[in-house]
């Protein structure tokens, strides 16, 4: 017998038939289930046996799957033939379910994806009952061809077939279906793949992911109205689109495979209310569900795909009821909010559980803190961790209904990625993460040089500098955004609005601990808004860096910096 090891390979599953064919293979019978074991064993996956050496050379690598691959050709005419959106053929994404010749997208991202070769390929979908919903109102679906979208479209009949491809000459695609609406406006179902081929098996599953990232949500993580044109805008499930939320976006940075839980307006203790309690949108009593609506309402098998990480973003609607009466609902809220971890630990032993609050108001924030620290605490369990959302900013956008933009859920999701780095000891690139979101904002006056100053930060972290005495020269009086993380070859672009009560060139620098310059520049303020915005490379690694802004050598002016940021961009 073979022991089980990890072999490194590179695209093992898509090599091409020329290439294929230049190789010798055995003459045994192989099905598309003994494609998919050797593909796991070369992994490391699962064990390898003695009947993966397919060419018989004692090892056990990328040979052997080309070999059995090309066992899998045949060399009669081209043949039409039907394969089920099943596990032998689709990789399932996310909470699916199947019912008698169809496999139904349920939760928001939900998705069948496998690689097909042959002349022309076909899926065919269907629609349950939300087709006869108004037309704003229907489940959401896409369908990508090598990353490329061909269709996006409101499901609207009980059945439709779309063409992938079709030619002369075969070709090996790699094929999504995804749900892009939340579970609670319908489902989208595949019910089969119809491919043109002469190959013996045409149709095969993506391989699993080293990471899995389960995110339980609200309307935040359906990415609600990501799409809509205005926060005046009201909900409808076509501007509802996963692939733009942060919990799809931070799979993708990760390389992970996801699942998703998410239903707008609910929360742990209550839903979204204007008075009384709204208990009939509560996550707890429909995450172990496959989805809420009653056809898709059974139980969830936890074991058929395990997570590394949990992420639950919970709370935001638990705040229109919780904050009318802090004092005696917070402590309901931190009840609820640990039997929820109770039950997330259960369904998911080995996880990581990340909490997080914050984007669309952080009201509530400093309760998930309490529970999950009274939880981590009974429970004696350290694989827990919480962090504040990045806030959306009206600079960046809003959605529909005054819901996170594209750029907060992809700014959430830089930010997230990182968390989970950190969570699970990998390295982050931290690229989209502003480096001076959590630094310090410091006067320094040196009053040896005649400075002499006052100054004020908001609750928008903009930074308000009063110069009474300017002193003899510019660093006389130095606003300093302190505590900085630089990287060595690292690219940052620097941004800030500034305005002054008198004209003034201002010079503006990042430094490091040691005095080191990474950039300077300098800005003419007037007492009209501007915008600066720069890039530059840092050339050493610094865990405490400034951005310094010099306002001495002017008597009695004011000085407005704002929207402050410096983003690692590569």
């Amino acid at each position: 017998m073979f022991s089980k090891k990890l072999i490194a390979i590179s695209a093992s599953v898509s090599m091409s038939v020329s290439f294929l064919s230049t190789l010798s293979c055995t003459a045994a019978d192989y099905s598309s289930a003994d494609l998919l074991h050797l593909r796991d064993a070369i992994l490391g996956v699962s064990e390898l046996t003695d009947t993966d050496d397919v060419n018989g050379d004692g090892k056990v690598n990328v040979f052997d799957m080309c070999s059995m691959r090309r066992a899998l050709l045949s060399s009669k005419e081209d043949v039409t033939q039907s394969y089920p959106a099943t596990e032998e053929y689709v990789k399932l994404t996310g909470r699916t379910l199947r019912t008698d010749d169809t496999t139904w997208l349920v939760q928001s991202g939900s998705a069948v994806e496998f690689t097909v070769t042959g002349k022309s390929a076909e899926v065919t979908l269907a629609g349950d009952s939300s087709i006869n919903n108004e037309e704003n109102y229907r489940s959401r679906y896409a369908v990508l061809v090598d990353g490329e979208i061909i269709e996006d479209a409101l499901m609207s009949s009980s059945e439709k077939t779309l063409t992938l491809f079709d030619g002369d000459t075969a070709r090996t695609a790699k094929i999504k279906v995804i749900h892009l609406s939340e579970a609670m406006n319908g489902a989208v179902g595949v019910k089969n793949i119809s491919v043109t081929s002469n190959y013996t098996v045409p149709i095969v599953p993506e391989p699993e992911k080293k990471l899995s990232i389960e995110f339980i949500g609200d309307s935040i993580t359906c990415a609600y109205g990501v799409e809509g044109l205005s926060s005046s805008e009201s909900f409808k499930t076509s501007t509802e689109n996963f692939m733009k939320s942060y919990a799809y976006l931070t799979a993708q940075k990760l390389d992970a495979d996801y699942s998703a839980v998410s239903y707008s307006g609910h929360g742990i203790i209550s839903g979204y209310t204007s008075g009384e309690k709204n208990t009939d949108s509560l996550i707890p009593d429909c995450y172990e569900l496959t989805g809420k609506l009653s056809d898709y309402a059974v139980n969830w098998d936890f074991s058929k795909h395990t997570n590394d990480v949990v992420v639950i973003n919970l709370g935001t609607n638990d705040s229109s009821y919780v904050s009318k009466d802090t004092e005696t609902r917070s402590p309901e809220f931190v009840e609820g909010y640990i039997e929820f971890l109770k039950t997330v630990r259960e369904k998911n032993p080995d996880a990581y559980i990340i909490c997080t609050l914050g984007t669309m108001g952080d009201e509530l924030y400093e309760y998930v803190e309490a529970a999950a620290e009274q939880y981590s605490t009974a429970q004696n369990d350290s694989r827990i961790m919480c962090y504040r959302s990045a806030v959306q900013n009206m600079a960046d956008g809003i959605g529909s209904d005054w819901h996170p933009s594209a750029v907060t859920q992809q700014k959430s999701a830089y930010v997230l990625a990182d968390k989970i780095c950190q969570a699970l000891g990998m390295e982050s690139d931290q690229i989209g993460l502003d480096m001076a979101a959590d630094a310090e904002y410091i006067l320094n006056i040196d009053p040896d040089k005649g400075g002499n100053a006052a100054s004020y930060v908001g609750y928008d972290k903009s930074f308000w500098i009063n110069m009474v005495t300017g002193g003899e020269s510019a660093d006389a009086i130095e606003a300093a955004i302190s505590g900085i993380s630089l990287k060595n070859g690292g690219g940052y672009r620097l941004e800030f609005d500034y305005t002054s009560t008198v004209d003034a060139t201002l010079p503006v620098l990042v430094t490091g601990s040691d005095g080191k310059v990474y950039f300077e520049s300098e800005v003419d303020a007037v007492s009209d808004k501007k915008h600066f915005s720069a890039e530059f490379t840092a050339d050493a690694n610094d865990t405490a860096a400034s951005i310094i802004f010099q306002l001495g050598g002017k008597d009695y002016y004011n000085v407005t910096l704002s929207n402050i940021s410096l983003v690692k961009i590569s």
